[in-house]
């Protein structure tokens, strides 16, 4: 399999935030967000090919029971159910990072953090715009994935009138734990995430949503592998 990177970091969003884990990064997603921090897994050649034995025996090298699938798009990858099985087991905790635009059942996951894309994730680039649109949300796989997995849904906000997308995708979802929602400031800076920090910050007093960190932006200025 393509493995674009694999690092030791802390989480950075959501529930988990702070916690020590090492991040396996598949190549490969077919969205192409305009705001997009890891272009550079886009392509799924984008990467060094591993084994799954050879992924498991990386991640058993680094001191922590958190392991991160990220992407690109992880749950587009036809080997991630094979190499879960193979990772899983013991006390370590998975959690798989996806936009939901597509669901995979039964696979050795602890947390399905789910980021749906909104519309101001399209691509300013009309060609690419055009296939975004065509993509970026599927209502049935991200409410099967609601249904099957334990989750957190954290939402991208680059304004505030994104909240009312926001609230229009979660009434559109059954049995939605309201308590699971964060909102995150859209950022590719340090500055930009300090600047969108408190708009975010207001729009969650006002919704009761969760205001999630980016560590990633806010300790390293969103460098890669980090």
């Amino acid at each position: 399999m393509t493995v674009n990177e694999i690092f030791y970091s802390l989480q950075g969003e959501g529930s988990l935030v702070g916690v020590p884990s090492v991040f396996v990064r598949l190549a490969g997603c077919p969205l192409r967000c305009r705001w997009c921090d890891t272009k550079y897994a886009w392509s799924a050649s984008a990467g060094t090919e591993y084994t799954i034995e050879e992924v498991a025996e990386k991640v058993e090298s680094y001191r922590t029971n958190h392991l991160i699938i990220t992407g690109g798009e992880p749950m587009t990858n036809p080997e991630l159910p094979d190499m879960l099985k193979t990772i899983s087991g013991g006390n370590l905790h998975i959690t798989i990072e996806t936009c939901g635009i597509k669901f995979v059942p039964d696979l050795s996951c602890d947390l399905m953090s789910i980021s749906p894309k909104l519309a101001n994730s399209t691509p300013t680039e009309s060609e690419l715009a055009l296939e975004h649109e065509k993509i970026r949300f599927d209502l049935p796989s991200l409410q099967q994935l609601i249904d099957n997995y334990r989750y957190q849904l954290k939402f991208v906000v680059d304004g505030p009138d994104d909240i009312e997308e926001i609230e229009m995708t979660l009434a559109n979802l059954k049995n939605v734990n309201r308590d699971r929602v964060f909102l995150m400031p859209q950022a590719g800076t340090l500055d930009e995430y300090l600047a969108k920090s408190k708009m975010t910050a207001e729009l969650c007093k006002q919704t009761g949503f969760r205001f999630s960190p980016r560590l990633q932006v806010f300790l390293w200025n969103n460098a890669g592998g980090r």
